[in-house]
């Protein structure tokens, strides 16, 4: 039991950070999911490791230096996150899961060749004009916020892991915790971003702000659905490809659609271990959390929306010492009838572990001084494909099945009645003979009264 509030949080998450100077290196929890990938996993490549005393790990290639992993993040970025506008609907939800807020806006996010740099900011439509006459064009009032600037060596908080991308965790300036999670389809030119906000808490029957927070709880979540936009300084040109392009994310996807056989890869990364592929044959039912909607214990918070395909799952409370699991699962081409191509739909995953309100304790006085930033420990990104049909599980064939053990049972049954019915053939036909005999009679003899004895 938790009660939230936000007010005097700030004082202990943002000063904290402002107090150390380096940092302590210290080692990262890792997700239920990464000790899974190396036993259910066909190693692909691996892009980075991390060394032991010996030197290295036996078979695996050498850890990239410091300019390799800048150059192998911006080559990512610039493939399939800065591409041009990325303009959708902003939706926030609160903990209950009711829509709180919903925004028009784009996420701007140009590559600029000559520089190599690349320009974040946001459009946000504060108020819309709609034309009646067939000349004339809607106009939209777009207020534009700077947000960054981005070159090879200084992406902020942002992680590239092939198609996905991490943003966080990091602080705001109410004393929040945001953890940004995106996925960009490339086929169908649409992303998915995922913010999750938590907030300092104190147990029940604690004041708030007496004492450092013992949680980071859920209270926000926001979802961004995406599609690209090539830019366009004239306003008629843009509208007409707005109405022109379809909303990837209209469609229904049923439930069901989420129980199939997957295979694909994935691309994982460690705070140690670096960055790996992994060639997923076929995925074990233990790591289809996607098809386990309500998680795996009663900790985790989860959002279901049908239209669209989308799968949220995160923890609904952050402590220390425990790493956070945050999760965003995608089906992007659900069927055939929907515009996807059957066999080959396609199944999005991206999770990050999130460590949280580690202290800082100074030994010599023993006094906790703040805490740790949060930090990211691991970082996973799945790219599936339907490659069958679950077998075992489908309700219509425990039917057929039921019926023809049925059907069978019955055959056996008659089988077995076959001669005690020739037998019983010439009694009832004696007993028929009787029936008829009395029923000839009884039509013979008039009733009394007229049927006045009924009627009374």
């Amino acid at each position: 039991a938790f009660s939230f509030t936000s007010s005097p949080a700030s004082s202990y998450l943002s000063s904290s950070a402002e107090r150390i100077q380096p940092l302590r290196k210290r080692n990262q929890l890792a997700t239920h999911s990464s000790v899974r990938e190396h036993q259910r996993c066909t190693h692909l490549f691996s892009v980075g490791s991390f060394e032991s005393e010996e030197g290295g790990i036996a078979g695996a290639p050498p850890k990239l230096s410091q300019a390799e992993e800048e150059d192998l993040q911006w080559e990512l970025f610039l493939k399939n996150q800065a591409l041009g506008q990325w303009r959708g609907t902003w939706t926030s939800y609160n903990f209950m899961g009711d829509v709180i807020d919903t925004t028009t806006a784009s996420v701007n996010l140009i590559h600029d060749e000559i520089s190599d740099t690349v320009t974040h900011t946001h459009d946000i439509v504060m108020g819309s004009t709609q034309s009646d006459c067939e000349t004339c064009f809607d106009s939209n009032d777009v207020r534009t916020i700077p947000v960054a600037t981005y070159s090879k060596g200084n992406m902020a908080k942002y992680r590239c892991a092939s198609i996905g991308m991490s943003c966080g965790p990091s602080l705001t300036r109410s004393g929040s915790m945001s953890t940004e999670l995106i996925l960009a389809d490339e086929n169908t030119g649409s992303r998915l971003r995922v913010i999750y906000q938590h907030a300092p808490v104190w147990e029940k029957g604690i004041e708030p702000g007496s004492c450092p927070p013992q949680g980071l709880k859920l209270f926000r979540v926001m979802v961004a659905k995406e599609t690209l936009h090539q830019h366009d300084s004239e306003p008629e040109k843009q509208q007409q490809q707005q109405q022109q392009q379809p909303d990837p994310f209209m469609k229904s996807v049923p439930p069901f659609m989420w129980h199939k056989k997957w295979g694909g890869t994935a691309w994982t990364w460690g705070s140690q271990t670096g960055d790996r592929g992994w060639s997923i044959a076929d995925l074990e039912e233990a790591d289809a959390w996607h098809g386990r909607p309500t998680g795996d214990t009663s900790d985790i918070w989860s959002l279901r929306l049908n239209r669209g395909g989308i799968l949220l799952q995160c923890p609904k409370v952050i402590t220390s010492g425990f790493a956070g699991i945050c999760r965003v699962a995608w089906l992007p081409e659900s069927s055939e009838e929907n515009g996807g191509t059957g066999i080959d739909s396609k199944l999005l995953r991206m999770e990050a572990s999130v460590m949280a309100l580690e202290p800082i304790i100074d030994e010599e006085q023993d006094v906790m001084l703040g805490f740790y930033p949060p930090t990211l420990g691991s970082l996973r990104c799945d790219m599936l494909a339907k490659i069958g049909e679950l077998e075992n599980t489908s309700m219509l064939e425990k039917l057929r099945n039921m019926g023809e053990m049925e059907d069978s049972g019955k055959s056996e049954a008659s089988a077995l009645t076959d001669n005690d019915d020739d037998n019983n053939e010439k009694a009832s036909e004696e007993v028929k003979n009787q029936n008829s005999k009395e029923e000839s009679k009884t039509e013979k003899t008039p009733e009394m009264d007229s049927g006045l004895d009924d009627i009374r």
